[in-house]
C-alpha cells in the first residue's frame, strides 16, 4: 500500500505536451520578427478617420471628401432623411465609410502613441428605493382603450376629450398612438389610445407595465367579437390591471346590453349588478350618454388602486410612441411614471441618449417641467426609440452617452442571436413550487377549438398547471406571437397555418410555433412537454466503502491512503466522509490512483489513494463510502 501511496506523492513528470506546444507571445508584447508593413497596409493604415461623437452629416461629408448633398443622398439609401447639421448614428457613419475606403475610429484617444482612452464602465440607475412614505404623493391613473375594430374607442375618447380627434383618421380606426389627459372633478386621468391589444402586449413584452386600468369596450350592438376575446386575453395577462367595460353605442335599436354582459360573464368579466367585479358603464359615444358616470367609476377604481409616486426620485418613464418629424428629427411621446422631468434633462431611452430640449403637452403646449402620470412629447433623442423602452434621467450628458455606445455596441455584438423564450420543452414558471405550462392555442374551427381545449382541461395533475392564455379559431397571427413573447407561452396550432407576418416576428421573438393535424399526437406531447417540466428525482445506490489507514501531505493537498472493504470505489462516483456514523463531507472523488497510475475503480481488497474535492480534515479510521446518484423521470 505505501508504494501506490508513495507513487501518489511522487513528483510529476514534466509536462510533455506543454513543452511541445509552440510558445505564444503574450497578448501585450508585439511579435519583434514581422515583417515590415507592405506599402498597401500602410495606404490603408492612413485611411482612418477619426471622429468623436456626436457625428454629424456635414463633418463626416468633409472627412470622406464628399460634398454634402452626395453624402445625403447615400443616407437616403439607408432609409436616413438628414440635413446637414444633424447626426447619425455611428453604425451607419462605419458602413458609409467603408463603403469609400475608409476606418472610422470612434473611440476617443489620449495624445501620443494611440493609446486607448479607458473608461469606466457606465450602468443605467436602478429603481428608486422610497424609504419614506410621506415621499410618495397621489398620482393619476393612467387607463388604456382596448376592443374590436370600429367599436368606438377613438370616438369614446373623442367624446372624452371633447375634441374631433376621430373624424380625421382614416376610416374611423385609429391610426397613431397617443397619450391625453383628461380633468374629471378635481382628478387627472391620463388616456392611452391604443390601435388594438397589439401594441399593447408589445410593449408589455419589452417589460414596459404602464397601464393601470384597461377599459374594454364592446359594442351594444355586435357585443363581443374575436379581438375583444384577444384584448380581454392581452389584459388578463397584464400584471396589476384592473379591467373595466364600456358597452358602447347603446343608441343603435339593435344595442342589447343584457347579451353582451352575458358574454362578459361567459369570459370571466362578471358585471357588479350582477354579483360580481368588474365595472360595467353603458355608453354613447356619439351622443355623449353615460360618458360623465364612465369618468367617475374609473375615478372610483383608481382611488381604489391607491395609486402613489415619488415626484422626487429620479425620473423615469415609459415610451408610448415615437417618430421622426420634420426638422425636429427623433421624438417620443412618454408618460412620466417617477420623478419630475424637467427640460435640460441628460437621459438614456433603449439603446439612444439625449437632451431634453424641449417638452409639450397633449395640447401642444410647451412646459418646463412634467411629474407622474403626465403624458409629454419629448424632443432631443440622437436616435428614434421603441415605444415600451424605459426613459432614464442620467447624472451627466457623457454617462448617458457612454451608456448609448455601451448599448449599441452590444446590440451590434448580439444582432444574430435570438432570444431564447419558451419552447414546448422547456417551458415553465416557478411559482411557489408550481411548474406552468402556458399556451396560445388556434384552431380550424370552433368545434375543434372547444374539444381540444376541453381535453388539454382534463389532463389533471397536482405538480403542473396548463394555462390556456387564449385560444381562438384561425390562422396564427402576429398578434399571437406578440402574446405568448409577452407571456413566455408557446404557440399551438391545431389544422391551421402561420401568417407570413408572424414568421419574422417569432424568429425575432423567439417564439416557438408548433402545428398539428392528429389531436392524440398534440395532447401526447402536451404531456410529455408537461412532465418534461418535472425535476428528475434522485436516487441514491451505495456501491462501495473504503476505510481510511494512512493520511499523507502531498505538494497538491492531502490524499487518504485507504482499504476497499466492500463494492467499490469508482472515480465518477460521489462519496461522503462518515466519522462514528455521522457523515463530515460530501462531494465529488478529484483524485483516485492506484500505485503511480489514475484508475477509473479500486473493487474491493484492494488498496488506493483517495483525495476527496477540497477536503483535508480525514483522520485514520473514517469510512469513506462511494454512492452513484440516479435520476429518474417523474410522472405526471
Amino acid at each position: 500500500m505505501r508504494a501506490s501511496l508513495e507513487a501518489t506523492a511522487a513528483p510529476p513528470k514534466p509536462a510533455a505536451p506543454v513543452e511541445a506546444e509552440p510558445a505564444q507571445p503574450p497578448l501585450t508584447q508585439a511579435p519583434a520578427e514581422e515583417a515590415p508593413p507592405s506599402a498597401e497596409a500602410e495606404a490603408v493604415s492612413q485611411k482612418v478617420i477619426l471622429i468623436k461623437p456626436p457625428i454629424i452629416v456635414k463633418q463626416l461629408a468633409a472627412e470622406l471628401g464628399l460634398k454634402p448633398h452626395q453624402l445625403i443622398a447615400e443616407l437616403m439609401t439607408y432609409n436616413i432623411f438628414a440635413n446637414i447639421n444633424q447626426t447619425i448614428e455611428p453604425d451607419i457613419a462605419s458602413k458609409i465609410a467603408e463603403n469609400h475606403g475608409f476606418v472610422l475610429e470612434k473611440e476617443r484617444r489620449e495624445k501620443g502613441a494611440g493609446v486607448h482612452k479607458v473608461e469606466q464602465v457606465v450602468v443605467a440607475p436602478p429603481p428608486p428605493v422610497i424609504e419614506k412614505e410621506e415621499e410618495l404623493k397621489p398620482r393619476g391613473p393612467i387607463i388604456t382603450f382596448m376592443g374590436h375594430v370600429d367599436h368606438g374607442k377613438t370616438t369614446l375618447m373623442d367624446a372624452i376629450r371633447k375634441t374631433r380627434v376621430a373624424a380625421g383618421e382614416a376610416g374611423g380606426i385609429t391610426q397613431h398612438i397617443g397619450a391625453y389627459t383628461v380633468n374629471h372633478n378635481g382628478s387627472t386621468l391620463t388616456f392611452i389610445d391604443t390601435p388594438g391589444h397589439a401594441a399593447f402586449t408589445a410593449m408589455r413584452a419589452r417589460g414596459a407595465n404602464v397601464t393601470d386600468i384597461v377599459v374594454l369596450v364592446v359594442a351594444a350592438d355586435d357585443g363581443i367579437m374575436p379581438q375583444t376575446v384577444e384584448a380581454i386575453n392581452h389584459a388578463k395577462a397584464a400584471p396589476h390591471v384592473k379591467i373595466m367595460v364600456a358597452i358602447n353605442k347603446i343608441d343603435l335599436p339593435s344595442a342589447n346590453i343584457d347579451r353582451v354582459k352575458k358574454q362578459l360573464q361567459e369570459y370571466g368579466l362578471t358585471p357588479e349588478d350582477w354579483g360580481g367585479e368588474t365595472i360595467v358603464c353603458p355608453v354613447s359615444a356619439t351622443k355623449g350618454t353615460g360618458i360623465d358616470h364612465l369618468l367617475e367609476m374609473i375615478t372610483l377604481q383608481a382611488e381604489v388602486l391607491e395609486l402613489k409616486a415619488s415626484p422626487t426620485a429620479r425620473p423615469r418613464a415609459t415610451v408610448i410612441e415615437a417618430q421622426v418629424e420634420a426638422g425636429r428629427g427623433p421624438t417620443a411621446t412618454v408618460i412620466v411614471q417617477m420623478g419630475t422631468l424637467k427640460v435640460g434633462d441628460p437621459f438614456i431611452c433603449g439603446d439612444y441618449n439625449g437632451k431634453v430640449k424641449s417638452l409639450m403637452d397633449d395640447r401642444g403646449q410647451a412646459i418646463k417641467r412634467a411629474g407622474p402620470s403626465t403624458p409629454v412629447r419629448v424632443l432631443g433623442f440622437t436616435g428614434l426609440p421603441n415605444a415600451g423602452d424605459e426613459f432614464l434621467v442620467m447624472e451627466s450628458e457623457r454617462e448617458a452617452k457612454q451608456l448609448s455606445d455601451e448599448r449599441l455596441e452590444t446590440k451590434r455584438a448580439s444582432k444574430l442571436f435570438v432570444p431564447q423564450r419558451a419552447t414546448l420543452e422547456s417551458l415553465l414558471e416557478t411559482a411557489g413550487g408550481q411548474k406552468v405550462l402556458r399556451i396560445v392555442l388556434k384552431c380550424d374551427t370552433q368545434g375543434s377549438l372547444e374539444a381540444l381545449a376541453s381535453a388539454l382541461k382534463q389532463i389533471e395533475t397536482k405538480k403542473v398547471t396548463l394555462e390556456i392564455i387564449h385560444s381562438a379559431v384561425g390562422p396564427i397571427s402576429e398578434s399571437d406571437i406578440l402574446l405568448a413573447s409577452a407571456s413566455d407561452a408557446v404557440v399551438i396550432g391545431f389544422n391551421v397555418k402561420v401568417e407570413a407576418m408572424a414568421v419574422p416576428t417569432a424568429k425575432r421573438e423567439g417564439v416557438q410555433i408548433k402545428l398539428y393535424s392528429i389531436i392524440y399526437e398534440l395532447l401526447d406531447q402536451i404531456k410529455d412537454a408537461m412532465a418534461g417540466l418535472l425535476e428528475p428525482e434522485l436516487r441514491e445506490t451505495v456501491i462501495g466503502h473504503a476505510e481510511v489507514k494512512q493520511i499523507f501531505q502531498l505538494s497538491r493537498g492531502i490524499v487518504a491512503g485507504c482499504l476497499i472493504t466492500n463494492g467499490r470505489i469508482a472515480r465518477a462516483a460521489r462519496a461522503r466522509v462518515l466519522r462514528k456514523r455521522q457523515p463530515v463531507y460530501d462531494g465529488g472523488i478529484s483524485t483516485l490512483r492506484r500505485f503511480q497510475d489514475d484508475v477509473k475503480e479500486v473493487r474491493s481488497g484492494l488498496e488506493c489513494g483517495i483525495k476527496l474535492g477540497d477536503f483535508s480534515e480525514y483522520q485514520v479510521g473514517d469510512i469513506i463510502e462511494c454512492y452513484q446518484l440516479e435520476q429518474i423521470a417523474q410522472k405526471l
